[in-house]
C-alpha cells in the first residue's frame, strides 16, 4: 500500500476524530513574542512548560524522544523565520538555528530537550530585544533597507530608492550616511556580498551564475567586489566554507522541503 493510500485509510478511521490540534493563534503569539523581544512573555511560557504539553500537539514520531526532537526543530525553524522577518540578520539567524538543532545530537532525555528549547527561545528573544532597542533608524532609512532587501537581486540605484520613498536622491543619500555611517552604494554592495556568501556556501551555482543573479556587471566585477569586502576571492571562500557546518558533500536539503516551513 502506498503512503497516500495508507493515509486515506487512517483519515477514515474513527480514532483520528478524537485528535484535535491547538489553535494556531497560540503558537503564532508565542513566535511573535520571541521576535518582538518580549522576554517576560517568553520566560513565562517556558516556566509553564508549554513546549512539553502534548495536548493538541501533533504526533510526529511514535518514539517520545524523537517526537520531542522533531517538535524542537519545527519550533526553531518558525522562530528563525519570524525573527528574520522582524530584522535579525540572515547569517546570525541561521547560524543560531544550526547551532541549537545540532545540539539535539548530544541529548537523549525529555528534560534535556526542554532545557535546550528554553535556552534556544530565550537566546533568540534576548537578541531581538537588543536589536529593537538599538535600531534607531528613521522611518525613511528602515524603508530604504526593506526596499534593498526586497530588490537585492536587481541593480539598485539611489534614484530607485528615492523614487520608491518619494524623496530626493540627495536628501536620502545624506540621511542614509548620517544614520548608518556608510554610503548607500556600500550598503547595497555589502548586502549583495552577504547573499553571495550564502550561495557559495549552500549551493553549487557557478561564479558567473551568482554574479548574474545578483546583477553585478560582470563576473570579474563580482570577484573584485567580493575580494574587497571579504578579503578573499569567491573561489577561496567556497573552498573554505562550503557546507562546512554540516560536513556534507552535496547542497544541504532545504528545510522547507521537509515540511518545516523554512527556506534559505
Amino acid at each position: 500500500m502506498s503512503y497516500k493510500d495508507e493515509w486515506l485509510v487512517i483519515e477514515a478511521n474513527d480514532d483520528i476524530d478524537e485528535m484535535e490540534h491547538r489553535e494556531p493563534s497560540e503558537e503564532f503569539l508565542f513566535y511573535r513574542a520571541v521576535a518582538n523581544g518580549d522576554v517576560d512573555a517568553v520566560r513565562k511560557n517556558c516556566e509553564q512548560g508549554r513546549f512539553m504539553d502534548t495536548e493538541g500537539v501533533g504526533v510526529l514520531s511514535r518514539d517520545p524522544i524523537t517526537n520531542l526532537k522533531y517538535h524542537f526543530v519545527v519550533t526553531t525553524a518558525m522562530v528563525t523565520r519570524m525573527c528574520r522577518q522582524h530584522g535579525m540578520e540572515l547569517e546570525q539567524a541561521f547560524r543560531l538555528s544550526d547551532f541549537y538543532i545540532q545540539k539535539l545530537d548530544d541529548i537523549h532525555t525529555a528534560d534535556e530537550i526542554k532545557h535546550l528549547h528554553d535556552e534556544m527561545v530565550m537566546d533568540y528573544t534576548e537578541k531581538m530585544r537588543r536589536y529593537h532597542h538599538s535600531n534607531t533608524n528613521s522611518k525613511h532609512i528602515n524603508a530604504c533597507k526593506e526596499y534593498i532587501y526586497a530588490h537585492i537581486k536587481e541593480r539598485i540605484t539611489i534614484e530607485d530608492l528615492a523614487d520608491a520613498l518619494g524623496v530626493s536622491s540627495s536628501y536620502l543619500s545624506r540621511l542614509f550616511k548620517k544614520e548608518t555611517g556608510v554610503l548607500v552604494s556600500a550598503y547595497i554592495r555589502n548586502r549583495k556580498i552577504d547573499m553571495a556568501k550564502n550561495l557559495l556556501r549552500f549551493s553549487n551555482d557557478s561564479m558567473i551564475d551568482i554574479a548574474n543573479r545578483l546583477s553585478f556587471s560582470s563576473q570579474s566585477h563580482f570577484i573584485q567586489q567580493f575580494r574587497e569586502v571579504v578579503g578573499m576571492t569567491p573561489k577561496k571562500y567556497r573552498d573554505t566554507y562550503y557546507m562546512v557546518e554540516w560536513g556534507a558533500e552535496s547542497p544541504r536539503p532545504d528545510l522547507a522541503g521537509n515540511g518545516v516551513g523554512l527556506s534559505r
